[in-house]
């Protein structure tokens, strides 16, 4: 399994365009996702290792964050043609097994991960209230390969830090997983 890190752009940047379908084909933007609070953006996909080893905390985040006033929101971006697991009708069973109760959306331009700078799934981006980016980064240092628990520290605590008018606690560790499935090589 290959391990690719995240691209860490730089804090601050406003959150970028979001206009993509859920599998039953609703268009979802920007705009409907943003909670009043914030956003968090993750690019996650169904078959990769790394995101089935967190997927109980992303539905757990799913729940909690919008409580705070965060919206959430899941992206696939993956090629589905060489990667037919990632498939919409696919993402509608996995959203539904797993219990999330964001939208997972589809990226099939791979315009949205391009301009999010997304490299790896799970790849975490957390915006605050005036959607600038607060926080990119691991979920927590939990992997498929180590017996660290999954609890999702280090994005909860960037909630927490956010929610709570403080910076974000440096260093800010890239997300590790799977590269994202790119069609055309970029």
């Amino acid at each position: 399994m290959a391990r690719t890190p995240s691209t860490m752009p730089p804090l601050g940047g406003h959150a970028e365009k979001i206009s993509l379908p859920d599998p039953s084909g609703k268009v979802w933007t920007l705009e409907q996702l943003r909670g009043p609070s914030g956003l968090l953006v993750m690019f996650i996909c169904n078959h990769c290792p790394f995101v089935k080893h967190v997927a109980a905390e992303l539905a757990r985040l799913g729940r909690d964050l919008p409580q705070r006033g965060i919206g959430v929101v899941a992206i696939n971006s993956n090629d589905v043609d060489n990667y037919p697991d990632d498939r919409p009708e696919l993402m509608a069973v996995e959203s539904k097994a797993r219990g999330y109760t964001f939208p997972y959306l589809f990226d099939e331009s791979q315009e949205v991960a391009r301009a999010y700078q997304a490299a790896c799934t799970p790849d975490f981006f957390l915006y605050d209230a005036n959607l600038q980016l607060f926080y990119r980064g691991q979920l927590d240092a939990s992997r498929p390969s180590n017996d660290v628990p999954v609890a999702g520290h280090d994005l909860r605590q960037a909630v927490d830090a956010m929610l709570g008018g403080k910076k974000a606690a440096e260093p800010q560790i890239p997300s590790i997983g799977c590269n994202i499935k790119w069609r055309v090589p970029h």
